[in-house]
């Protein structure tokens, strides 16, 4: 497991640490005590990534296009 706050994590590093997370708990040879904190990671390390794409998709949808269907200009996403 990382160092990194989870809150600090970009997506793509939370994913990774949560596939990893993921892989640990399939194998089942994890003492019941440390699958119970990689469960837990593992939940905050799934919270992380949905509010990135959250992020990611407010963003997209915040850009406007015009009839061509090129970017016409950019709404800026309330709290961003």
């Amino acid at each position: 497991m990382s160092d990194t706050a989870i809150s600090e994590m970009s997506f793509e590093a939370a994913m990774r640490e949560l596939e990893q997370v993921v892989g640990q708990l399939e194998r089942g040879d994890v003492e019941l005590e440390k699958s119970i904190a990689l469960y837990e990671r593992g939940a905050e390390l799934k919270t992380r990534c949905e509010a990135k794409l959250k992020e990611a998709e407010e963003k997209v949808a915040a850009i406007t296009l015009d009839g061509d269907g090129a970017p016409k200009s950019l709404t800026p996403v309330e709290g961003m």
